[in-house]
């Protein structure tokens, strides 16, 4: 299919271009349709990670361009309300409060947070401004929330973050496939279709405290599923790398000449034998050994973590193990076999290549790193010296928010951080006490409620760009609408903005000229995509070409990252033991008192795990405003065991609530078998009395920063029905100011409403 273009005034017949949802970037072609339901008609179109199929996300995504409650004009606040502001007007208010905030408290009073939902265009600008522009070092994204241990753990063993260094459609041909804390089969189900072959080989591995949709698939001898603990995953792939050793199953001359730390690894595995394992994790010996035979006889076998086993405080040292058993068994660079890391957010990985983390700039480069500096500084045309030094991780940076000596002032772009980031009282009361809060958005998401300035900003039709997938493949969005009258790209936002605060260098607006920057400053980085253009990747997909970073000038690109050596200068692996870490009750795992006591209802202390379902993406400021989406999970439901039910006397239906010192959770009861008796499942999706991470607390992995959402310690009580918010907070406030708490502080504010 010809690549189409439009210009501002034309939009195209058709686009070819991606879904605005996952990492998976299923390919799709949007025709435009005046008289249609939508804008915009979808229709799959053949791709090597999607293959003409789409979810039932992708189908409806049209319908998110059409939302009546879009955006097309600035607010502004005024006497706790928002109205509506001309752009001068609302830009003009921006630049004045920065502008003395800088002067009295100097730039890190100012902090910008983006998302992973951003083109690499806009990614690569923010982070641009935010250094030049702004001068401040506190810029991250909510990246930190889905990918930040997997990188760093890739980081550390290889060198270079690449979610899978192999195309996707190499997992087709393996017999064995090891997934780790990923329920594929909700979160991006065309995925599905390149685990048939392990599947048919039986050979489809699932580790999951959950019998999600995805172990499902392991039934009838499709495969094996292993059901730990939440929270003991580190455990079991110590496990499983004992047996491979002690069995003598390894591959010794893969370990001699492609790896360093082999001997450190045999010796901190040693004391997790498998009876020992089991004790610890509840998986049963028969399953370890034979997983780890399995494993180490397959003619192809892949290992894949995902979320699950890395939002946890120790999330870096699991995918650390899980790295570990792969280069033991001698997978990553072996053709048909190998180690990946299944990314989440659409742009998840060029979002965190070329400068939104706090410690990162264009092509992966170290903001710390002299070399690295200078190089991007010459082609911004600057003085290295202007460039400040690494910033705040994105759960530390929203703890500065408000705070004496803090942040005073916080721009959000792709993000909506009161739902999606942990201890949620915490975070609204810290946005709650800025002097300014900007958020760029397309409605008025429950971050953009609490905003002083709201600004319009173009939706994925609307726009062109590039994203970067799963498999590090950088993909080509292309527009097919215009956007509304009053809407503006945040390349022209950031442009106007820049200008009125006197930045260096310059600022482009066209997204193809953007990008050829970008690939200048990217040039000789980790992540290099100096060969890659706007016309370049526009011929490739003509050509049907994939073009894999790194892309330098000249190249061809690169599928495989691991085939000859790793990212080290040495060219090998980096084998780092781990161990799991003493867990107190001081990290956020304690909870308050029982609230049997609260009108003589019992109540259970389960563990909390927090995930998607197959309707929901992210913090649901997309999906709650399509109505088959939102109609197929009107609220949301706690997951719970009929046993741990019927001790509590919950019947499926029931309401709920889940509590903590940190507040409570309004939820519908939803009795499965496949959930631990020991656990609850929520969705993170929703608002309000409702938000999952209300009881998630701010405690993060030391090395990525990431917060741990996937082991909380809370209470569940049947609720006397009926349940009202009110009546609910009003109860939980009672109940802790006994304590001296107030947990449902902040649930509701004058602030967030808006006019």
């Amino acid at each position: 299919m010809p690549a189409m273009t439009a210009t501002a005034s034309t939009p195209p017949a058709e686009a070819a271009t991606h879904c605005p949802y996952c990492a998976l970037q299923c390919a799709m072609t949007l025709t435009p349709t005046p008289q249609g339901p939508a804008p915009v008609r979808v229709e799959p179109r053949m791709f090597p990670t999607n293959r003409g199929g789409l979810c039932k996300k992708g189908w409806t995504s049209a319908e998110l361009l059409a939302t009546p409650d879009r955006l097309s004009t600035p607010l502004i606040r005024e006497a706790g309300e928002l109205r509506p502001a001309g752009w001068d007007e609302a830009l003009t208010r921006i630049v004045a409060q920065l502008q003395a905030i800088r002067r009295e408290d100097g730039a890190d009073a100012v902090a910008v947070f983006g998302g992973g939902g951003l083109t690499n265009e806009k990614a690569y600008q923010l982070g641009k401004f935010a250094r030049l522009a702004l001068g401040t070092s506190r810029i991250d994204y909510n990246g930190r929330f889905c990918m930040a241990s997997a990188a760093a753990a890739g980081n550390r063993a290889f060198g270079i973050d690449r979610g899978l260094p192999f195309p996707v459609e190499d997992l087709d041909d393996a017999d064995t496939i090891l997934l780790l804390g990923s329920n594929v089969a909700a979160t991006m189900p065309p995925l599905l279709g390149h685990l048939a072959g392990a599947r048919a080989a039986g050979g489809l591995i699932v580790v999951d405290p959950r019998r999600s949709q995805t172990v499902q698939l392991t039934a009838d001898g499709a495969g094996v599923h292993l059901q730990p603990v939440p929270g003991s995953d580190l455990v079991v792939l110590l496990g499983l790398t004992h047996i491979v050793l002690a069995e003598g199953l390894a591959d010794l001359e893969y370990l001699a000449s492609r790896t360093t730390g082999s001997d450190a690894v045999r010796r901190s595995v040693a004391a997790w034998w498998p009876e020992r394992v089991q004790a610890a994790t509840g998986v049963p010996v028969a399953q370890l050994r034979a997983v780890a035979r399995r494993l180490a006889g397959a003619r192809g076998a892949y290992v894949l973590t995902g979320r699950g086993v890395e939002q946890h405080a120790d999330g870096t040292d699991t995918v650390t193990a899980a790295i570990n058993l792969a280069l033991v068994l001698g997978l990553p660079g072996r053709r048909g076999s190998g180690y990946g890391t299944l990314t989440g957010q659409g742009n998840g990985q060029g979002g965190r290549e070329h400068g939104q983390k706090c410690d990162q700039l264009p092509g992966y480069r170290k903001i710390a790193d002299p070399g690295h500096r200078a190089a991007v500084a010459e082609v911004w045309g600057v003085d290295p010296a202007v460039l400040p030094g690494p910033g705040a991780p994105a759960v530390q940076l929203l703890g500065m928010l408000g705070a004496p000596g803090g942040v005073r002032a916080l721009l959000v772009h792709g993000a909506n951080v009161i739902v999606s980031g942990p201890d949620a009282a915490r975070t609204r009361a810290g946005l709650e006490a800025l002097d300014l809060l900007v958020v760029c958005d397309f409605v008025l998401s429950e971050t953009a409620a609490l905003a002083d300035v709201v600004l319009p900003v173009t939706q994925w039709a609307e726009e062109e760009g590039t994203m970067t997938n799963l498999e590090g493949r950088v993909i080509r969005r292309r527009r097919a609408l215009r956007a509304p009258d009053g809407v503006r790209s945040e390349l022209e936002i950031l442009a106007d903005l820049a200008a009125r605060l006197e930045a260096p260098s310059v600022w482009p607006t066209d997204p193809a000229v953007v990008f050829d920057e970008l690939a200048r400053a990217s040039a000789g980085g980790i992540a290099d995509y100096s060969g890659l253009s706007h016309a370049l990747l526009d011929a490739q997909l003509e050509a049907g070409i994939a073009a894999h970073w790194p892309y330098p000038a000249g190249s061809g690109g690169t599928p495989r990252l691991f085939e000859e050596r790793f990212w080290h200068a040495d060219g090998r692996a980096r084998m780092v033991a781990v161990r799991p870490r003493e867990r107190g009750t001081d990290d956020g795992h304690d909870v308050a008192s029982p609230e049997s006591a609260a009108a003589g209802r019992p109540a259970a202390q389960l563990t909390l795990v927090t995930g998607r379902l197959l309707e929901h993406y992210q913090s649901g400021a997309q999906t709650r405003r399509v109505p088959e989406l939102a109609d197929a999970q009107p609220r949301v439901q706690a997951e719970l065991h009929p046993a741990t039910a019927a001790r509590l006397g919950i019947a499926d239906g029931d309401p709920v609530v889940l509590r903590n010192r940190r507040g409570a959770v309004t939820a519908v009861a939803q009795l499965a078998e496949r959930i631990r008796m020991d656990t609850v499942f929520l969705p993170f999706h929703f608002p309000e009395d409702e938000c999952a991470n209300l009881l998630t607390a701010a405690v993060v992995d030391p090395i990525s920063g990431m917060p741990e959402f996937k082991r909380t310690a809370v209470t569940v009580t049947a609720a006397a029905p009926p349940l009202v918010t009110a009546t609910v907070a009003a109860t939980v406030d009672a109940e802790a100011g006994e304590a001296g708490e107030s947990p449902s502080a902040g649930l509701v504010s004058e602030r967030g409403v808006a006019a």
